[in-house]
């Protein structure tokens, strides 16, 4: 009788302790899968940033030195206000035409590499696979690691591993032509209205000095803005954008300062 309570304790306390493994294990935390970890890499980016930063600060200090310009040697204020509405509208059309054709020129030759690479998978399968083979050996694995990988990239997705690790593309850096033009397109506009703005709000005697300081301004924070999207120093890129864009308009209020007639 001794002997079958004894089992039955120790029966009770095998499934107590049981119970209590299962309990921790259900609340302990569970790792984080590969996939649902992130960094914040800013790559994905670089397509519109770098369109959208041209955009908005080829608008402003473009049509800030032209207005700068044409106030240096204008008598009234519609000559300043015609010539800044002009600008924006040949600037927008002018900077997605030219971004549109820029990439489209990238995209075709990315094409044609691709294009390339798909003839020469077909042709000499084996050759390719020891391209890339070679590639990893480089790169630092060992040779028969650099076969293992190649063998199985090549099985999953040639055309894809040749692209990436062979030409250099991946589909977050590929060109895309009609994202470039509207994002420079409506930067310009966007960076072409503030100083318009000002010129038709501030009196014709401070017009020069108001559109330069306050275009200053903004420059300061668009190249701030920008090295903050692109994870460069605030600092660096704000001098940079202002250093520039004061250049520019300088040098055009000086022109208008030297051709002062009346327009």
């Amino acid at each position: 009788m001794h002997a079958s309570a004894r089992r039955s304790a120790s029966g009770r306390a095998t499934t107590h302790r049981a119970r209590r493994l299962v309990s921790d294990a259900v609340r302990a935390p569970r790792p984080t899968p590969p996939s649902a970890h992130s960094e914040p890499h800013r790559t994905h980016r670089v397509g519109w940033l770098r369109a959208a930063v041209l955009g908005a600060n080829d608008g402003l200090i473009s049509t800030s030195s032209l207005l700068v310009g044409v106030a240096a040697a204008a008598a009234t204020r519609e000559p300043v206000l015609l010539a800044g509405v002009a600008g924006l509208m040949a600037g927008a059309l002018s900077m997605a035409a030219g971004e549109y054709v820029s990439v489209s020129s990238q995209a075709d030759a990315e094409d044609a590499d691709l294009a390339l690479e798909r003839r020469e998978l077909a042709r000499n399968p084996e050759r390719e696979r020891a391209e890339l083979t070679a590639i990893y050996i480089a790169r630092g694995l060992t040779t028969e690691l650099a076969r293992q990988v190649s063998r199985q990239l090549t099985a999953h997705d040639a055309l894809g591993a040749h692209a990436r690790d062979e030409i250099g593309l991946n589909d977050v850096t590929r060109a895309r032509p009609v994202q470039a033009a509207l994002a420079s397109a409506l930067a310009f506009a966007a960076g072409a209205i503030a100083p318009l703005l000002v010129a038709w709000w501030v009196p014709l005697a401070l017009l020069g000095t108001a559109i330069a300081a306050s275009t200053l301004v903004l420059l300061v924070l668009l190249g701030a803005t920008a090295a903050r999207l692109g994870g460069a120093p605030m600092l660096r890129g704000a001098a940079r954008v202002a250093f520039w864009g004061a250049a520019a308009m300088g040098a055009t209020a000086a022109v208008g300062s030297l051709f002062g007639a009346v327009v």
